[in-house]
């Protein structure tokens, strides 16, 4: 079915393509009968050079022939076309031809004295020449190319197919695209084939309309002399003129759909339109530039010729012959840059023996500046890696799993006492050391302050200063906390670990928990993993309990709670609650302070329920559905009120029901990270809890 511009012609009420094509077959021999008005063969003349026009830039900016497959079928109609206007342009410079130029349109009449001058001699010799290009180069040419691309398609045929079919076998291509293959190499066939025969219209067309001309100039001298009283000089102007009108407006249309059909045959093997092979083509060669423009500025000192146009020629014709031995220049340079980069790639492959130990990414980095590098060395009393790998120890026993190696390497692109520490490559926290210096810290009250460099202590964003050596006793002395260089970094390094903790946990770390946990209790491994949970949504569960700090060191009380509730709901968030309740001693005891005593706030029951009306359950979670205004409110409530934990020196602790426990945590995730909120189901029976207040609507102040 035909298409234009992406809509289906065929199935249109009011433009059928081909009820319009058969209508348009219909007026072809409708214009070969009836007899025509001069306006009626001027509108018709003007199609004809539209329909020639478009049907040659369709051919220039088609890729391939079978990009205008209906090539040959167009040619036999606009051929058709032409010849039924002969004859109607005939009939009417014979019947008409005593009432002047203008008996047969004010387009034949165009050609016939503007475009020949009104000589009609000289309109004689232009049609000869006219005629002689189209049937002896263009038509004949193109006809020769159809032949020949003709059998050589049709020879290849067997082999195509073959190619085909091995490449089926092989599996490089799947069924529908061996029948898309099929299909366009028939096609391809079947082009130049039609192509083959098509092209005798365009030579037939030519010998027609020399033909064509002979005839309407006797006839129109005998019809003068004879019938119309008029005398041979005048009968010969004016017969002849209208002829040669009538001829040049046919033929001007008949070369234009020869030079179309000699551009479609030959553009077998294209890659790109026509524009574009020529572009890269005919004007990326330097040396034939060059060459070309030299011979252009010889031709300017030739005495006699016109030097103006050959010195504008051979300097256009230089400067683009510049401009592509400077692009050529450029690729050569950026393909030598490449090849560089390729014999680098391939030395370091050559002399590599486990370079697929180096594609993997460092799950966690350690990147120092060159002044920081003596902290890693031994020989340098650095004490920098055996803090480190203390910090994977104690983390071990806080957390229960042990998290990856930390890859400390030099980075010189850093600043000298700079240090950044990267997971999965991605930078998550960094800081700028002094060397030869402390940091002070500011741990209550000071005695005196002391002078020094104001900074940030990287770990938790707290006020401090770098000092000397010099003034280190008396900075401690004064009530300061002061720490080395080591220290700092090895903080931060443990803070950087806890607060991504879940982020190291993957599904390989997850199995050898359950290994660890299956030596000594096989049977509660068999009864959990894959029958109840599978292996994704254990490290789900154990992924939220890091995220708020809870140790997972306790996997047998975990793996249990799991087994009985599993029964109930695969929901992770679900399952990861039960597990708190089932950890509650482990968890209250991590807030309490010196004393035992856990201090909290509580929330309001107007809050709580609030947020216990706004959960929504989907049957594969829930979340928190309430209005940004109320979540504004319960932010700004909470905001305010933990401030009084500040004054004893707390960890802001918030106190809730089970139900909204995790909803809330997640509500104030982004605007307090390291806010503690625990369900009154994580509370043990035997802990004494101080109540510092509790947070309602009316701590918005």
């Amino acid at each position: 079915m035909a298409t234009i511009a992406g809509l289906d012609l065929g199935k249109r009420k009011f433009f059928n393509a081909d009820i319009s094509l058969a209508l348009g077959v219909v007026v072809i021999l409708g214009v070969m009968i009836l007899p025509l008005p001069p306006a009626i063969l001027d509108m018709l003349f003007a199609i004809n050079i539209t329909f020639s026009v478009l049907i040659l830039f369709v051919a220039l900016y088609s890729v391939k022939p079978l990009d205008f497959s209906a090539f040959p079928s167009v040619l036999l109609v606009a051929t058709l076309f032409r010849l039924s206007l002969n004859i109607a342009s005939t009939r009417a410079i014979l019947q008409n031809g005593k009432e002047g130029p203008a008996a047969a349109g004010h387009v034949i009449k165009a050609f016939g004295s503007f475009v020949v001058g009104g000589n009609y001699l000289i309109g004689i010799i232009i049609f000869l020449i006219f005629v002689l290009i189209n049937f002896i180069v263009i038509s004949k040419g193109a006809g020769r190319i159809a032949e020949v691309a003709a059998r050589f398609t049709l020879d290849a045929m067997p082999g195509k197919q073959m190619a085909i079919d091995a490449d089926l076998n092989a599996g490089i291509i799947d069924e529908p695209t061996a029948q898309s293959r099929r299909r366009e190499i028939q096609q391809e066939s079947d082009f130049f084939g039609a192509m083959d025969g098509a092209s005798k219209f365009v030579r037939g067309d030519a010998i027609a309309g020399l033909i064509i001309t002979a005839i309407n100039i006797i006839g129109g001298l005998i019809l003068g002399v004879m019938f119309y009283n008029m005398g041979i000089g005048n009968a010969a102007e004016t017969f002849t003129s209208l002829t040669i009108g009538d001829g040049l407006v046919s033929q001007i249309p008949s070369i234009i759909i020869s030079i179309a059909a000699g551009i479609v045959i030959t553009k077998a093997g294209a890659q790109n339109r026509l524009g574009v092979d020529l572009g890269i083509q005919l004007f990326g060669n330097p040396p034939a530039l060059m060459l070309a423009s030299g011979t252009l500025f010889v031709f300017a000192l030739v005495p006699g010729m016109p030097k103006v146009t050959f010195m504008i020629l051979s300097i256009v014709i230089g400067i683009l012959g510049w401009q592509s031995l400077e692009k050529g220049k450029r690729q050569a340079r950026r393909a030598e840059t490449r090849e560089v980069e390729q014999q680098a790639v391939d030395a370091t492959t050559e002399s590599s023996d486990d370079i697929a130990e180096l594609l993997p990414i460092d799950t966690l980095g350690l990147e120092l500046g060159y002044a920081l590098i003596p902290l890693v060395d031994s020989e340098q009393d650095g004490e920098l890696l055996e803090r480190v790998k203390a910090i994977r120890r104690q983390i071990a026993l806080d957390l229960g799993f042990i998290v990856p190696p930390v890859h400390i390497k030099d980075n010189l692109q850093l600043e000298p006492g700079a240090y950044s520490l990267t997971i999965k490559g991605i930078e998550v926290g960094k800081g700028e050391m002094m060397m030869d210096h402390y940091l002070a810290m500011q741990a209550g009250e000071v005695d005196m302050e002391i002078d020094g460099l104001a900074t940030t202590e990287p770990a938790f964003g707290l006020p401090a200063i770098w000092i000397s050596d010099d003034d280190q006793e008396n900075a401690q002395i004064a009530g300061y906390t002061v720490v080395d260089i080591p220290t700092v970094i090895s903080t931060h390094v443990t803070e950087i670990i806890k607060s991504h903790a879940h982020e190291f946990l993957g599904r390989q770390e997850t199995q050898k928990l359950l290994d660890k946990v299956a030596e000594n209790e096989p049977k509660l491994i068999e009864e959990l993993v894959p029958d109840l949970l599978g292996l994704g949504i254990i490290q789900r569960v154990l992924q939220n309990l890091l995220k708020e700090n809870v140790s997972i060191r306790d996997m047998n009380t975990i793996l249990e709670t799991l087994a009985d509730t599993a029964q109930y709901t695969k929901q992770p968030e679900i399952l990861g609650e039960h597990v708190r309740e089932s950890l509650a001693r482990n968890i209250t005891r991590q807030y309490q302070n010196e004393e035992g005593v856990l201090p909290v706030m509580t929330m309001d029951q107007e809050i709580e329920n609030k947020l216990a009306e706004s959960v929504q359950d989907t049957g594969q979670g829930s979340y928190l559905g309430i209005d940004p205004e109320s979540a504004e409110r319960i932010m700004i409530a909470i905001e305010n009120g933990i401030e009084g934990f500040t004054m004893f020196n707390y960890q802001p602790v918030i106190l809730c029901s089970p139900m909204i426990r995790i909803h809330l945590k997640k509500l104030m995730e982004r605007s307090i990270p390291n806010l503690v909120v625990l369900s009154h189901n994580e509370i043990i029976t035997d802990i004494k809890i101080e109540s510092l207040g509790t947070i309602g609507f009316d701590e918005q102040g």
